[in-house]
């Protein structure tokens, strides 16, 4: 079973490897290899229970994945407390399209659509979900004011943002709680936003650290998972026996990161 580790200084615990939900709710417009088909329920309950067991606590979800908040807020086993929900606000995916509001309206109507589907009436994480307008967001909208709001209301615990540009990742940094950025083998340009978000104590959560499908799980991990200031890695997958791999080797990733920092 994972265990936690501290996100940044926004004093959450969260286990080195969080599972990812597009496929659950979302397979058209996607750009993994390979098509697939939506998981019947029984096979989104017992992947999510075995999630549960193997202590991958924390899920992501957002509007774009489609079905996916909707079929977590049925399917979710156990207690509220067991799970760390984040989810997404600003991009919605309808008619097999994408479409945009980052207008306080928009993040509110979003995020209060959120609690419903999610059957919650916290959420401990929502990142604004970017369009890679990423400074366009940060200082001509109310996106983010708006998610401020709904933390003061005690709706959620951490704000952020999935960025995509390596200058609207360090601006972010100083709006956020926490940030998703991508990061793997053949894209490692948002480092410097890493390290400044370590600088600075915020979260990192990483997104696309397998390319969408394309790079090697068990060395792509290791590398992610090394880099100083990252937290827990967003992996979407349908198989049980690649979500058991995938803990086993982040569990060992992390032990001997642990060891090699006190020997």
């Amino acid at each position: 079973m994972l265990s936690t580790r501290p996100l940044g200084d926004t004093g959450l615990m969260v286990p080195p490897v969080a599972l990812g939900t597009v496929k659950i709710g979302r397979n058209t417009g996607v750009k993994y290899p390979a098509p697939f088909d939506l998981p019947e329920d029984a096979q989104v309950l017992s992947l999510l229970s075995m999630a549960r067991e193997l202590g991958v606590s924390l899920i992501d979800t957002a509007p774009a994945y489609g079905l996916s908040e909707q079929r977590l807020g049925q399917l979710l086993p156990g207690s509220r407390d067991e799970w760390l929900l984040c989810t997404k606000a600003g991009e919605e995916f309808n008619n097999q399209q994408s479409t945009y509001d980052f207008s306080s309206t928009g993040i509110i109507r979003s995020v209060e659509r959120s609690l419903q589907r999610l059957k919650t009436d916290y959420l401990d994480l929502v990142l604004i979900h970017s369009d890679g307008r990423d400074r366009y967001i940060l200082e001509e909208t109310d996106a983010m004011a708006a998610l401020d709001r709904l933390k003061s209301e005690g709706k959620i615990r951490l704000t952020g943002m999935s960025t995509k540009t390596v200058e609207g990742g360090i601006a972010a940094i100083a709006a956020c709680d926490v940030l998703m950025v991508t990061l793997n083998r053949t894209d490692d340009s948002q480092l410097p936003v890493i390290e400044a978000a370590r600088e600075a104590g915020r979260g990192i959560l990483l997104k696309k650290i397998f390319a969408s499908g394309h790079d090697s799980p068990a060395e792509s991990l290791a590398y992610a998972l090394s880099v100083p200031g990252t937290h827990s890695a967003v992996i979407g997958t349908l198989n049980p026996e690649h979500l058991q791999s995938n803990v086993k080797q982040a569990a060992d990733i992390v032990e001997a990161l642990s060891s090699r920092s006190f020997s």
